[in-house]
């Protein structure tokens, strides 16, 4: 075989092996950012709204020129509203997928499960709605965690600002508590309303538990929480059980008791509580008629012919997105130290929803609580309020 012709061989097999391998290489020219979603299981409502709102934030971001030269990318997973699927996704996104930094989770006892994974691997990780102290804090230390943060507030000063709701505006003094017993963001609002309320003077006059996705019949702790005569029932919970107890406590004939919650409010409570929901009242990060938002619920329903219904999921996603692309922006680099190094140091961010200032606890600094009404089937705007 002559010179040319091996030299032509050669050349041919050097263009085969670049075409090949071409899409791989342009596969790594993104800054990937892990999105850890329940799809599936019991709140996929949520998840699904935050799948929606991150990738409705990536394709903004794109479209605007994308962050240090290159386009953003999500990769999603689903943990199925279960902590070992959780951790599993995590450690697999991180290391096989090579993210940079992580939006979510939306529930406190999978950030906690999840975050000896980030802080091991390094790779920053913004929960949404995930307001437990211990998310961010080490408990033994007293110190944050690298690379653990929050968008949302914390669960002492929801509790705080339920009581304050409950003890101030309503001038309800006689509190019942119902919350689930294997849930970490369950335990710490009713730990921290106990706190804040008896402190405004008010009463508990009964504390009970139940087990989510185990008990779907609360009538034997309703019936003892109306013998006790409380004038206000507390839950400390997620949607599906919350809406469950109120449609009972009705069908109990509790006709005059206040049913006043956190952020575990979910518009699909309303298909299983009916007029139930009717009056309660839920406090909550973001309000849908806040005119800042009207963009963003603009493009959702443009992009996926629908309304954004659990609209505190979308927004804190949306939002987490922009938080963590502003992050990797200013530290210039798409290393997860860099990142979380930045992420910490975020000061007076402008987001859609808030300005964000991270304390040294990687919680966001003094942000409204917003109260809703259930009314008319959906959850409005009522008050804002700021112990």
């Amino acid at each position: 075989m002559n010179l040319f012709k091996k030299l032509g061989i050669t050349l041919l097999l050097i263009s085969l092996v670049l075409s090949i391998s071409a899409p791989a290489a342009f596969a790594f020219d993104t800054i990937k950012i892990g999105s850890l979603v329940a799809l599936t299981g019991d709140w996929a409502a949520y998840g699904q709204t935050e799948e929606r709102s991150g990738q409705l934030a990536v394709d903004e971001i794109n479209a605007a020129g994308g962050v240090l030269g290159k386009q953003v990318e999500l990769v999603v997973y689903d943990f199925r509203t279960r902590e070992e699927d959780a951790v599993n996704a995590v450690r697999r996104m991180i290391e096989v997928d090579k993210v940079v930094a992580i939006v979510g989770a939306n529930g406190s006892g999978i950030n906690n499960a999840t975050k000896s994974v980030v802080n091991a691997l390094k790779v920053p990780q913004l929960g949404t709605v995930s307001t437990n102290p211990d998310v961010t804090v080490d408990p033994n230390t007293g110190k944050a965690y690298p690379y653990s943060f929050r968008i949302c507030f914390t669960d002492p000063y929801q509790g705080k600002l339920i009581a304050f709701f409950a003890a101030n505006n309503l001038e309800r003094m006689n509190a019942a508590i119902l919350y689930d017993i294997g849930s970490d963001y369950s335990h710490g609002l009713r730990e921290f309303f106990i706190e804040n309320y008896e402190n405004y003077g008010g009463n508990i006059v009964a504390d009970l538990a139940f087990r989510a996705g185990t008990d779907v019949d609360f009538r034997a702790q309703l019936t003892e929480i109306k013998d006790k005569k409380a004038d206000v029932l507390i839950l400390p919970d997620m949607g599906k059980e919350m809406a469950l107890i109120m449609k009972q406590a009705r069908e109990l004939g509790m006709d005059d008791i206040i049913f006043v919650g956190g952020d575990g409010y979910g518009e699909f409570m309303w298909e299983i509580a009916g007029d139930a929901m009717e009056n309660s009242y839920w406090i909550n990060h973001v309000a849908p008629e806040d005119p800042a938002m009207a963009p963003f619920f603009a493009a959702y329903k443009e992009k996926y012919k629908d309304e954004c219904k659990e609209f505190t999921n979308g927004i804190l996603a949306y939002d987490g997105v922009y938080l963590l692309v502003d992050a990797i922006r200013r530290a210039g680099s798409e290393d997860p130290t860099a990142i979380a190094e930045a992420l910490a140091a975020s000061d007076h961010v402008q987001l859609h929803h808030a300005v964000i200032t991270m304390d040294e606890f990687h919680n966001p600094k003094d942000k409204e609580g917003i109260v809703l009404i259930a009314k008319e089937g959906r959850g409005q705007f009522f008050t804002k309020i700021q112990p």
